[in-house]
Order: structure tokens, then C-alpha cells, then sequence
């Protein structure tokens, strides 16, 4: 049943997946006329047009990671281990560059938060602050 709120119809949603197909499948702008191309990112571009924040990066702060870490862990997984945790980020499908950090933490240690869980990715540990 249709309601009416579509903004396109059919027949342009089709044409639209019809024009796309080559993008998709090819991973790069598949137009002759180079001008129609979209422009790349600019170096001082935001880090959302830049990619995912993840943590090793030069310009990741501690709080862009917490944020990353917080849109795909729940509070009940805490107090977990680099491994539990490693799972949970699977579960949740978290980009590989956000998990291979978490797999590289000691294996004993225990994250009771994400705050926790982003200093140690940051490298701004307790330990480091003494």
C-alpha cells in the first residue's frame, strides 16, 4: 500500500538505481565529463567527511573516541575485557579500524566504562598520568 509520502516516484527511484550502478560496482565515479565528478575532501575538511574517528589516528581526541566507542557499545557489556569487548564491537558492526586497536590491548586488563575503554586507546591511561 502506498501512502503518498514517497518524494519520488517509481519509475525516477528506478532510473536513480540505473545511474548509480556503475558507482556502486566500480567504486569510483564512472562519468566521462570530469566536471560532473564530486569533488574530493579537502584536507581541512570535518573528520565526518573524512572517514570514521578512530583511535591511533593523529587528530582522534580522547572524547571523539569515547564517542565512536559509545555509538556501538551498551552500558551493560562493562566491566568487560579487550576480548568481550572485541565481540560486542563485531555484534554491533564498529569498522576494523576501531576494533583492531581494541584487540591490541592487554589481554588481562578490564574496562569498567568507555571512558576507561578511550583512554587506554588514546593512550592517556591512569598510568601515564602519574
Amino acid at each position: 500500500m502506498q501512502r503518498g509520502s514517497d518524494r519520488l516516484s517509481v519509475h525516477r527511484d528506478e532510473e536513480m538505481k540505473h545511474e548509480l550502478q556503475g558507482l556502486l560496482r566500480s567504486g569510483h565515479p564512472t562519468r566521462t565529463e570530469e566536471w560532473h565528478d564530486p569533488e574530493p575532501t579537502a584536507d581541512d575538511d570535518p573528520e565526518v567527511a573524512g572517514g570514521p574517528i578512530t583511535p591511533g589516528r593523529s587528530r582522534a581526541s580522547l572524547a571523539a573516541v569515547r564517542t565512536e566507542l559509545a555509538r556501538h557499545l551498551n552500558r551493560r557489556v562493562f566491566p568487560a575485557s579487550p576480548r568481550e569487548l572485541v565481540h560486542e564491537l563485531r555484534r554491533a558492526y564498529a569498522p576494523d579500524a576501531l576494533i583492531d586497536p581494541v584487540e591490541r590491548l592487554p589481554r588481562s586488563a578490564r574496562y569498567a566504562t568507555v571512558q576507561e575503554l578511550a583512554e587506554a586507546l588514546a593512550g592517556t591511561g591512569r598510568e601515564r598520568r602519574t
